[in-house]
């Protein structure tokens, strides 16, 4: 395969993700990194090797030699970065939610189609073997019938009313936060191993902390744990820390979700529990190499990931034997590798969530707001 020349926008943690992932690929060359600053970028392109750095993202988009860019910055930016870079002819693997509005996200698909360029929406949690094989068993109907789906995606590192980073902002992150920056997850993942769409749902937002301190200096996702009282200042905060969503499948399946980022001790608990009229499977991505199994009136199975065990279509997501625990990080790898197999060849298979995917996951984020506005049931 050719090789590929990249830029990476963002230099926070999602930055420091994409570089790691992309130089696994080993045909993606990182030639150019973007940051708010020419310090920041400095910085980044010093820790991971990459010599070209600036604070014009423009000055990439406007490259011919650089044929992708990966967008990893707050989501306030993605919208204006993508289309800038998919007007410039690029390939764009851009972070989720796709945007600030469902307006921006239906723009930013509208570019992509006339532009004829590689899209994707770095909805990477698809990507774990494990997932996979749930997938494909619900496919061959090993599960039956899907009666209810329900599960949480709960974390704890904004707990505390000291604990800030700009995802808190509305206008850096938009109008939701915790639903947005993980439920979105949530609810692309249930459809996605379903096959079905949500079609209405009622939801319930909570601000546990009504005002926080804010730290002076600025502090990186998961970070700031150990600042002084006189590091931060008192804000005002507008978007929610806990979000309750029940929802409907398709005419039969019924289900409910929670997303948290102030549950004590859950660092990145992301469960997912579905239930059919044969079995039930339930994952959870702190143990992302296991699998629950449920039955009526058999034993209980735990399943390892073993790709030479895994339902045939889901053993090319795991590129390690059983045994050999594949995370987070693997999971971006194996999006790169697809996106960036598309760019080398358009006729490949988009096997990735493309900007259209985000949009549909960005009009179900505003039919949360309706719904929470309304405080009750709406239709998607």
């Amino acid at each position: 395969m050719r090789r590929i020349k990249t830029a990476v926008i963002g230099a926070g943690f999602m930055g420091r993700v994409h570089a790691e992932a992309i130089r696994r690929l080993g045909n993606v060359d990182i030639v150019a990194v973007a940051a708010i600053s020419d310090d920041e970028a400095s910085r980044f392109g010093r820790a991971i090797g990459v010599e070209r750095t600036t604070a014009d993202y423009q000055s990439i988009t406007a490259d011919p030699s650089i044929e992708a860019v990966h967008v990893c910055t707050p989501n306030a930016l993605h919208y204006p970065i993508s289309k800038a870079a998919m007007e410039a002819g690029k390939a764009v693997l851009c972070e989720k939610p796709l945007a600030m509005s469902e307006a921006e996200a239906q723009d930013m698909v509208a570019t992509a189609e006339k532009k004829g360029v590689v899209n994707c929406v770095n909805h990477n949690l698809r990507y774990y073997p494990v997932v996979q094989h749930v997938r494909r068993m619900i496919e061959a109907g090993d599960l039956g019938d899907i009666l209810v789906v329900q599960g949480t995606y709960s974390q704890d590192w904004l707990l505390y009313d000291t604990d800030y980073n700009w995802r808190v902002d509305a206008k850096d992150n938009g109008p939701l936060r915790v639903t947005g920056d993980i439920g979105s997850h949530w609810m692309d993942l249930v459809q996605h191993l379903t096959g079905m769409k949500i079609t209405s749902l009622c939801a319930d937002l909570q601000i546990v902390h009504q005002t926080r301190k804010r730290p002076k200096v600025a502090i990186e996702t998961f970070a700031g744990k150990t600042l002084r009282p006189e590091d931060y200042e008192e804000v005002p905060i507008v978007t929610e820390d806990f979000a309750s969503v029940l929802l409907k499948l398709g005419d039969r399946a019924r289900g409910a979700y929670t997303v948290s980022q102030v549950s004590a001790g859950c660092k990145n608990r992301f469960q997912m529990e579905i239930f059919g009229t044969k079995c039930g499977a339930i994952w959870n991505q702190e143990r992302p190499d296991e699998l629950w199994i449920g039955h009526r009136n058999d034993p209980n199975q735990i399943v390892l990931k073993d790709p030479s065990l895994l339902k045939p279509a889901a053993a090319s997501y795991a590129d390690l034997p059983g045994g050999h625990g594949e995370g987070y990080d693997d999971t971006h790898k194996q999006v790169f590798r697809r996106f960036y197999a598309k760019l080398a060849d358009p006729s490949a298979p988009a096997d990735y969530p493309t900007l259209a995917e985000g949009l549909w996951g960005m009009h179900l984020l505003e039919k949360v707001i309706e719904s929470n506005n309304k405080q009750g049931w709406v239709t998607v």
